[in-house]
């Protein structure tokens, strides 16, 4: 192959290389990117408002051993005198507006005692072993948990039904134990 035959093919392969693509070609890119531009948009869109849930849901989780506290507080004080009525009168409302704000968030509490445990909603801080109810069953509830739409914001703390084990002992253990020892 002579210099002028490489330098032909070496042209029409620049110009196969570099020409410039179809008229459909550029179209159809161009709509391509403004898809991507538009679904990037939306994805970041929704990971700001993501972040933003999730950081409103951490600040109210920190409020919620206070709101028990006014729950708990609130149940002693129907046993004291009138004085102490007026007051829980005044710490009832107090603890309505922390329930409000929280409804208003979209988190709210749920009820365990008698479901089965699940431990994406619970958590077990006490197991007692009885035949008395289901094994997995929820006997009490010792803090009440709260969740929101997309996740569990504080799982509820409860105790636990378990089902006790029946250890198969044989019967001629004792002998064999006395046989070892003999």
């Amino acid at each position: 192959m002579t210099d002028e035959q490489k330098n032909e093919e070496f042209q029409k392969e620049f110009q196969k290389e570099f020409q410039s693509p179809p008229q459909e070609d550029w179209k159809d890119k161009y709509f391509r990117a403004l898809a991507e531009q538009e679904n990037m948009r939306k994805r970041i869109q929704k990971e700001k408002q993501d972040v933003a849930r999730f950081g409103i849901e951490n600040a109210i989780s920190e409020f919620l051993p206070a709101i028990d506290n006014f729950e708990n507080a609130l149940r002693f004080a129907e046993n004291g005198s009138s004085e102490v009525k007026n007051w829980a009168i005044g710490f009832e409302m107090i603890l309505s507006q922390f329930k409000e704000t929280l409804h208003n968030h979209g988190i709210v509490s749920f009820h365990s005692q008698g479901n089965t445990f699940d431990p994406e909603f619970h958590e077990a801080v006490e197991i007692l072993e009885t035949a008395d109810y289901p094994d997995g069953s929820i006997i009490q509830e010792f803090t009440k948990g709260y969740k929101s739409a997309g996740r569990t914001i504080r799982p509820a703390r409860v105790k636990v039904a378990k089902h006790p084990q029946k250890l198969d002992i044989p019967a001629d253990t004792d002998a064999e134990q006395e046989t070892i020892t003999n």
